[in-house]
């Protein structure tokens, strides 16, 4: 009886903005909590030093193919047209997503199998400074490989998604980070004192497949029609990749702006790039809360809106969702900054994280903590485009941020 009320709260529908991005919320702050106990748990075990390093720089390949490759086929690119075809034919949308989920694996397999079999060549260019030391660059190759998993799962994960949020399950949309906190968590807690480094990766990897399976059994259940021609297919995909190849761009500026500040922070002290990942993470609490949760909330209703022709609610609908992105971004930024020390030692500071590593870390939160608003901001500004299908002025704003963040990286 429990399983059933729980598996009924989870696929829910949430149909109006607020609510959905008041649960959304809800749902990103639990998530950004066990984000934060998950930090604080390898930040008592290992203090900002070099085996966060690795652990961290691992990340970096992984999460480039995530946001060059996975993202072709994300949400934001696919939900626009699977609102239209939804006009048409409920079976046939489903058909066309199970169909580009398929073509989905395929892509990925072979892009994951070259970057596992390149490890060994990307290592000096991700992290220089750990590669130098023989012992280092085996643990990075070995903790790279692993996450490799990561993007499959991950991609596959969001590509469901966007026939969850045309649903409007936003619960069901908002556990999956959850779950995907929770692998970590159990992979240093439990996998870490028997495997090792290895342990790390194969946690994350967990909490991956958790956040994709929480979605498969309600994606299953949805009616498809027949299969589509495999023309009809082909010309979808090419819609897809017309929208998403602009966004895809710019989600790859972020990574290699991130490649490049981890390159960098590879040969200076050690710590470095564990100080920057911690300020990071801490900065996207509230990035997550507010403007994630804001812009993923007004997402689908935007694209609805603007399929349908109805430009002065879309308008109306932005205006909404922009003034309350202001009304609680602008204070917690001034609360971040002004109790930015407190912040960092109450949530890190244990075990081997000293107060070097808070002074440091609190710092770099002070500085990424100022563009909080306008990140938001522009988190719903992009969203409002894919609504739109306009993709080519998010890419441009990301070319931008290449070129700005590299700049100050080397600074």
């Amino acid at each position: 009886m429990h399983m059933f009320r729980t598996l009924n709260f989870i696929s829910r529908e949430v149909r109006g903005m607020h609510q959905a991005a008041y649960l959304l919320a809800a749902f990103a702050l639990g998530s950004q909590v066990l984000a934060l106990v998950r930090d604080r748990l390898l930040a008592a075990a290992f203090g900002a030093g070099h085996t966060l390093d690795i652990y961290y720089a691992a990340f970096r390949a992984p999460d480039f193919i995530f946001a060059t490759i996975a993202s072709l086929m994300s949400l934001y690119a696919l939900l626009p047209i699977l609102s239209r075809m939804r006009t048409q034919s409920e079976e046939k949308m489903v058909s066309f997503l199970r169909s580009v989920l398929i073509v989905f694996f395929g892509v990925m397999a072979i892009v994951g199998m070259a970057a596992y079999i390149l490890a060994p060549v990307l290592a000096p260019i991700i992290a220089p400074g750990i590669a130098l030391d023989a012992a280092s660059r085996a643990d990075f190759i070995l903790l790279m490989r692993i996450l490799l998993l990561q993007p499959i799962l991950l991609g596959a994960s969001n590509t469901i998604a966007a026939l969850t949020q045309l649903r409007h399950r936003f619960v069901l949309y908002s556990v999956s980070p959850l779950l995907y906190n929770l692998g970590i968590i159990f992979g240093a807690t439990v996998l870490y004192p028997h495997w090792g480094l290895s342990g790390l990766g194969w946690g994350v990897v967990f909490g991956a497949a958790m956040h994709l399976l929480v979605q498969v059994p309600f994606f299953f259940e949805e009616k498809s029609g027949p299969r589509l021609s495999l023309n009809e297919l082909i010309a979808g995909i090419k819609e897809v990749l017309a929208l998403s190849i602009p966004r895809t761009v710019a989600l790859s500026s972020t990574q290699i702006s991130l490649l490049a500040i981890t390159a960098i922070a590879s040969i200076l002290a050690p710590g470095s790039i564990a100080v920057f990942t911690f300020a990071f993470n801490l900065q996207a609490v509230p990035l997550t809360i507010i403007g994630v949760s804001y812009s993923v909330a007004a997402f689908p209703t935007l694209a609805h809106l603007f399929a349908q022709g109805k430009q002065s609610e879309f308008v109306s609908y932005i205006e909404a969702a922009l003034r309350h992105i202001v009304f609680w971004s602008i204070p917690a930024m001034v609360f971040m900054i002004v109790l930015r020390a407190q912040i960092v030692r109450v949530i890190l500071g244990a075990g081997s994280f000293d107060w070097n590593a808070t002074r440091l870390t609190a710092a770099a939160l002070a500085i990424f903590v100022i563009a909080l608003t306008a990140q938001s901001i522009t988190l719903l500004i992009a969203r409002t485009y894919y609504a739109s299908g306009n993709t080519k002025k998010p890419l441009f704003y990301g070319l931008a941020n290449i070129l700005v963040s590299v700049t100050t990286a080397g600074v």
